[in-house]
């Protein structure tokens, strides 16, 4: 069950939800959910369709890679929900590994993970969205994307792709309706940043202004402004950060 406040500020509008069987892809889940949404979730895990069963929700198993299955899932978010006002492109893997002992393979998965699957739903989203000159995108990229990160050099320039595919895309489509947005979180208690060393978590933490890592609960609320109406209304092409301090543009 959801026991967020219930707020309305979303009722009536749909939502497509990448991620979210954990971390902030189910935090954003639920609290889309309590403001009124009627949401999918898509998750590569199994463990989404149970997630979605606690929030009353819709489910799909999803690779996000796979761009026929991208296009599979988003035709059945639309006929599941009717249509799909915002996208939140929450998923994603993250490594450490120093530049010099960094892999091919594993630089090209996190891309493809991360920026490229990133691509093929915004993509798949659009048209409907600018059939009906009305959608909301919200991808959910990295601090680490404005200020790299060291061992992280894949994970940040794939976020760096994100935030800049954002912005261009967002060129193209505000003035049609459609509003693209993305957010990037600093350091935040997931089981994505679990699998993080100790010392980098440590050393990270005590550069930060507040001095803690943030949680899931208190990410998703930037989701739901930019997803709302007229909270979002003027939001076109930036990049917020909720992030502890970590970076300030």
């Amino acid at each position: 069950m959801n026991d967020l406040p219930q707020s309305g500020v979303l009722s009536g509008r749909t939502a497509l939800i990448t991620g979210a069987a954990s971390g902030i892809g189910l935090a954003i889940a639920r609290h889309f959910r309590a403001a009124g949404a009627m949401i999918m979730l898509a998750d590569r895990s199994a463990a989404v369709t149970e997630r979605a069963a606690e929030l009353g929700a819709a489910a799909v198993q999803l690779d996000a890679t796979d761009e026929a299955a991208v296009t599979a899932a988003v035709a059945e978010a639309e006929r599941r929900l009717g249509r799909i006002d915002t996208l939140v492109t929450s998923h994603g893997i993250l490594t450490e590994a120093p530049v010099t002992e960094l892999t091919l393979a594993t630089w090209q998965q996190t891309v493809d993970v991360d920026l490229t699957s990133v691509f093929l739903l915004n993509r798949a989203v659009l048209p409907g969205m600018l059939a009906r000159g009305d959608g909301r995108i919200i991808n959910v990229a990295s601090q680490l994307g404005l200020k790299g990160g060291t061992g992280l050099a894949h994970y940040a320039a794939a976020k760096a792709g994100v935030i800049a595919m954002t912005k261009s895309i967002a060129l193209e489509v505000s003035g049609r309706g459609v509003l693209v947005n993305a957010i990037a979180p600093g350091p935040i208690e997931t089981p994505l940043v679990a699998g993080i060393s100790e010392e980098w978590k440590r050393a990270k933490q005590a550069e930060l202004p507040l001095g803690r890592f943030g949680t899931v609960d208190e990410v998703a609320p930037t989701a739901v402004l930019l997803a709302s109406d007229p909270g979002g209304n003027l939001y076109v092409g930036q990049t917020l950060g909720p992030n502890s301090g970590d970076v300030m543009p």
